[in-house]
């Protein structure tokens, strides 16, 4: 494997393995994309939320600004007395409601209305479904009060080996009678984007069990509670999705002689009494809105506990193993040095497919978080991509600096678009046809001059040599001492190598010409010889890991060589038959005989070119 490729992939190798510690960092201690993951889910999960309706078995009595308005002249300000609530709660029982729940803190009593908190008990008492929220106030819980008494008067669940001295800052409804405490916990937890997504089914204190309110409702009504500790809300619908009562209309209903509601209305309903009056309730960000009645939250808890249609979450190695197959798929694609186009259209289709199975998964009632394996994906995918094009664009500069040395720079730019290397052009057997070109008299000459003379000379002889042969689509091989070898058909394929090569060398010796003329006096025993022969040769890259040349070998240019070595005396240039018959009557040629070459048992015949066919 050359070295270069064994880099690149030690390189991408190097990318998956920083990416994958990243993953596992960020999946132990960052968890730094999870606001984005969030946010992504919200929009699915609001997305569903419209295409679905809630339980019409939970019913909200709402307390609005209507309300307030109409209950004015009967119940005065808010907060209302007791005895209002205690006369709806009668209406509403007679319709035999499955449980009624209060989204309202009665924490302290009426100390002003003592009469009407009397009432309000003695309705109660009679009611066995009735609910209440309890709030835990922040602080030190070791300040509060004890939990054991609180599970004298209601019903917590708890652990064989509760502490009995374990104490929580509670507001319960202490307005109430203790023996109407059907109560649960109303703590709304928010994320630490401040989004409202999941609702508490319990909280443990010391072995104690403080249920949730919905959780509490729930359980006495007889549904099965989830175990773990809380749920990822499924909403259904947007803001006031849940059917709604104004609370003023059913309390007036109720003191008419002929009603004018369904008597019905409420049978077998869940009914929550609370308000969604501007402020009288808390609102929280929620995925379905930013400003969400708490009320409707309760609902939608009850409404999840109810139908067993909260979402559930997929498991916390989830999302890093998610990452770390996206990155295991694209690492043998980079290897194999498929484009890194279509790298990314296969994972830009992998994502769109990936989002949508998110969506259809939040309908099914799974909550996945995709985002955070796709930025990971991605961010390897633009890596790797870099570290390709930069690869690729080191590999194109030290091609094109190797290609200069022996092609014309067309020639070199066209390879390079193609994709050629080093290493793709190496090792070719080729029909060819090679040059030799050799300075003959130069001894004399450069004892005429000095030596700096002679090298610019020289330099400058090469330079209109060299410039003729890419003109005529030649490779320059090397220069061997005053010697210059070149060949046609490779790297670039042409059929009709031979010609070209003909035709360069009756150029290059109307060059020498002029440049005799130029040296004058000094230059009559200047001369060339060029010998060009036709076959195959194998031509490529070969050299050491820091000097490589491209080369032809073999016969063919050990023969040409061993032409031009013959030419003295004879002839400027010859050419051997296999030339002549590969140039296919291109020009005419004039047999010199056939001459004893080293290496060889028959005589090759020899041709001078005269000039090119007429046409």
């Amino acid at each position: 494997m050359p070295a270069a490729f064994a880099t690149s992939l030690s390189r991408i190798h190097l990318l998956a393995l920083v990416t994958a510690l990243f993953i596992a960092i960020n999946s132990l201690w960052l968890n730094a994309f999870s606001t984005l993951d969030n946010r992504l889910s919200d929009f699915f999960v609001r997305r569903v939320a419209l295409q679905l309706s809630p339980d019409p078995d939970i019913v909200i009595v709402d307390i609005d600004e209507a309300s307030l308005a109409a209950m004015q002249n009967t119940a005065g300000s808010w907060p209302w007395p007791r005895a209002v609530h205690g006369e709806l709660l009668q209406g509403i029982a007679r319709q035999k409601p499955r449980a009624i729940v209060f989204d309202i803190l009665f924490s302290e009593p009426d100390r002003y209305r003592p009469d009407s908190d009397q009432f309000f008990n003695e309705v109660l008492h009679d009611l066995h479904n009735i609910y209440f929220p309890m709030l835990q106030l922040e602080g030190k819980q070791t300040g509060g009060i004890p939990i054991s008494e609180l599970a004298r008067v209601t019903d917590i669940p708890h652990s064989p080996d509760a502490d009995p001295n374990a104490r929580a800052i509670l507001l319960p409804p202490q307005a109430v009678a203790t023996e109407s405490w059907r109560v649960g916990l109303v703590n709304l937890t928010e994320d630490t984007d401040g989004i409202a997504r999941r609702y508490e089914l319990r909280r443990d204190l010391s072995g104690w069990q403080l249920e949730s309110l919905p959780a509490r409702v729930m359980r006495d009504l007889g549904y099965p509670i989830p175990q773990q500790p809380d749920i990822n809300l499924h909403w259904r619908g947007g803001n006031h999705a849940f059917k709604y009562i104004t609370y003023s209309d059913l309390y007036a209903d109720q003191s008419r002689q002929k009603p004018q509601r369904d008597a019905h209305e409420l049978t077998g309903k869940i009914v929550i009494i609370g308000s969604t009056a501007a402020g009288l309730h808390d609102i929280r960000a929620t995925p379905v809105s930013s400003l969400y009645p708490g009320l409707e939250i309760l609902a939608t808890a009850l409404d999840n506990l109810k139908n067993q249609r909260h979402l559930h979450a997929t498991p916390a190695y989830f999302a890093p193993l998610g990452a770390l197959l996206l990155i295991a798929m694209q690492l043998p694609l980079f290897q194999r040095r498929v484009d890194v186009f279509k790298i990314g259209s296969t994972l830009l289709l992998l994502s769109l497919v990936l989002l949508a199975a998110q969506y259809l998964a939040i309908m099914q009632l799974y909550s996945a978080a995709l985002l955070t394996p796709l930025l990971f994906g991605w961010g390897f995918y633009f890596a790797a991509a870099l570290s390709e094009y930069l690869r690729e664009k080191k590999s194109r500069e030290q091609t094109i600096r190797m290609f200069n040395r022996f092609l014309d720079p067309r020639v070199v730019n066209s390879l390079v678009a193609q994709g050629e290397t080093p290493q793709s052009l190496s090792g070719q057997a080729r029909e060819i046809t090679v040059l030799f070109s050799d300075i003959r008299g130069f001894t004399t000459l450069s004892e005429k001059r000095s030596p700096e003379e002679i090298v610019s000379l020289l330099n400058r002889y090469f330079s209109l040599q060299v410039e003729i042969i890419f003109r005529h689509g030649g490779t320059l091989d090397k220069f061997i001492g005053d010697a210059i070898m070149a060949f046609w058909g490779a790297p670039q394929d042409d059929t009709q190598h031979a010609a070209h090569a003909v035709a360069a060398a009756l150029e290059m010796e109307q060059c020498l010409l002029r440049f005799k003329t130029e040296l004058g006096d000094d230059g009559k025993d200047f001369d060339v010889g060029i010998g060009i022969h036709s076959g195959k040769a194998v031509v490529g890259f070969i050299g050491s890991d820091t000097r490589m040349d491209y080369t032809a070998i073999g016969d063919t240019v050990n023969l040409s060589s061993r032409i031009e070595g013959l030419t003295k005396g004879v002839a400027r240039i010859l050419v051997s038959s296999d030339t002549v018959a590969h140039c296919q009557n291109a020009f005419d040629f004039s047999p010199t005989g056939s001459y004893k070459v080293k290496g060889r048992l028959q005589e090759v015949e020899l041709f001078t070119p005269t000039r090119a066919c007429t046409p």
